[in-house]
């Protein structure tokens, strides 16, 4: 498979695991409503966040939308990740200008973004999904960006975005109006079908009734027969009717086995019209088990603009100018319909005016689901005036720029700040402020690679594939002597809650012989030391 290559590469495919490992701080007075929601709203950069964020949810993520820069030279965004390397040190604090001003300017925005793909794939469910808004200047790479991170069998699709009404009277040469959204999937052998909810403009052929309306609601009729170029024998056959039998010009859709059984079961129409016999089945909007029939995903967006995403902001803060070029939540919606279910986590590591939570809580009143978000936002301007604020405000409700009130969605969220120090000190011991509920999650990720759910209230962090995971730390056995149930001693052997399969303890130390560590099928492991990443 072609590769891409650019100045710098070499330097950040791993510069993912050189991110030191860090805490979040939560900030009450910024934060909304319940601190059960599970949303959350973390203030930072975003592949600090992202590594901070991984013990607990890698593996858990079904839906991930960004909006990263597009490096259009006007953007001023600046390329500040500290990478260990001499041909990209040099860029660090520098602004990124146009093209033919700054000539390293796509090596750069590759630089910055492999390392927080890289993080974000860890995040996806088995069946979740990646979607990245961008525009012509950096779309042609990206593609093959994703490619090497996803794997190119993993495309999903490029989704054309029209984003503007028309216009353009400044234009040179082309007027463009759409933008790009690239889908990947952590597995698309997972992903199944993909469709939408009925649209009302859909919904308004479905306008007749028979005895199966209370359980599959109103239908609309569809022909039986095809005109299909692909011909199929087992397709042409008689259907008998009022003692004649009809056939068609070329063929059905359906085997003669289901014909017959929709015939019997009332949900064929067969009426002569103008001396020919006329078939069609019964679509009903609702299936067997009572879910609407859902509608195509297609490649082009359209009826969906930028105005409408600058209109909900001043809508909200009474200025078009809060934010540049915010996502209308209608746009994030769709995919959100499309690629999530109701209990789905979602996420937006280059969080903006906070469009994606607005989507999640609307989509979720819309149809009762209990979407969850997580964003990420570095500026802490826009993160505490412009994301928090919005999401504040859609949640609880407001007072429009018309001095309209607009009802809240509900929901809430937690506001977090990165600990400015890292998980581990620079001896490599674990910060003594480090509590047990915040190193298990840790150690969990460590040793599974999935993100922990547990309850951190027991040394018997969980199971997984068949192995009990235990921790000892901060005194988590109430104190069992040897520096606080720390160390693995025999009594605190006996004290830990009893699995009969493969145990791995992780502990400070540890003072049982090998026979007894082979016997009682444990893998100690030393922390700090066993927890380098």
């Amino acid at each position: 498979m072609p590769t891409l290559n650019w100045i710098g590469k070499d330097a950040v495919v791993k510069h993912h695991k050189d991110v030191p490992f860090r805490l979040l701080e939560p900030v009450a007075d910024l934060s909304c409503g319940p601190a059960d929601s599970g949303n959350l709203i973390v203030q930072g950069d975003n592949l600090h966040a992202l590594k901070a964020l991984l013990p607990r949810y890698a593996g858990q993520v079904k839906c991930i939308y960004i909006d990263p820069p597009y490096n259009t030279g006007n953007e001023g965004w600046v390329y500040n990740d500290n990478v260990n390397s001499p041909e990209i040190r040099k860029w660090l604090g520098e602004v990124v200008g146009k093209e033919g001003e700054t000539l390293d300017r796509h090596d750069r925005w590759l630089c910055m973004m492999y390392p927080r793909l890289v993080l974000l794939r860890q995040f996806l469910r088995e069946d979740g999904v990646l979607l990245m808004s961008l525009d012509s200047n950096e779309h042609r790479y990206a593609e093959l960006l994703l490619d090497e991170i996803f794997g190119a069998s993993n495309r999903i699709e490029t989704f054309i975005w029209k984003k503007s009404y028309g216009g353009g009277a400044k234009s040179k040469q082309v007027v463009n109006l759409h933008e790009y959204i690239l889908c990947f999937a952590r597995n698309k052998r997972l992903i199944g079908e993909i469709e939408l909810p009925p649209s009302d403009n859909i919904k308004r052929y479905y306008k007749f009734q028979d005895e199966k309306f209370e359980s599959r609601g109103p239908y609309r009729l569809q022909p039986l027969a095809t005109n299909s170029m692909d011909s199929r024998p087992n397709l042409r056959y008689p259907i008998p009717f009022e003692g004649e039998e009809i056939w068609p010009e070329k063929q059905w859709q359906w085997s003669r086995e289901r014909t017959l059984a929709a015939l019997e079961s009332n949900e064929l129409v067969i009426k002569k019209v103008r001396g020919k016999w006329s078939v069609n089945y019964k679509q009903y909007l609702r299936d067997a088990d009572g879910e609407e029939r859902g509608s195509k995903l297609y490649s082009i967006i359209e009826s969906i603009y930028t105005q409408q995403g600058t209109n909900e902001l001043k809508a909200m803060f009474g200025d078009g100018k809060t934010f540049d070029f915010p996502k209308p939540s209608a746009l994030i919606a769709r995919f959100l319909q499309a690629f999530t279910d109701r209990n789905s986590l979602v996420l937006d590591s280059f969080a903006g005016s906070g469009t994606t939570a607005h989507a999640v809580l609307k989509q979720n009143a819309e149809d009762g689901g209990k979407r969850r978000f997580i964003l990420v936002e570095m500026d802490p301007g826009i993160a505490q005036n412009v994301t928090a604020e919005r999401v504040r405000r859609v949640a609880q409700g407001y007072t429009n720029a018309k001095g309209q009130a607009v009802a809240g969605l509900g929901g809430g969220f937690q506001f977090c700040r990165l600990c400015p120090e890292p998980l581990f000190d620079a001896d490599g011991q674990i910060r003594g402020d480090v509590t047990f509920a915040q190193l298990a999650e840790f150690v969990w990720f460590v040793e599974t690679g999935t993100g922990f759910s547990g309850t951190a209230d027991s040394p018997l962090l969980g199971i997984f594939e068949g192995r009990a995971i235990y921790l000892l730390y901060n005194g988590i056995l109430k104190d069992k002597s040897a520096d606080g149930g720390n160390v693995l001693t025999s009594a605190v052997f006996e004290a830990l809650p009893p699995f009969a399969g493969p145990k791995v303890i992780y502990a400070a130390a540890c003072r049982l012989g090998n026979a007894r560590l082979a016997r009682e099928g444990i893998i100690f492991k030393q922390t700090p030391y066993a927890l380098e990443m």
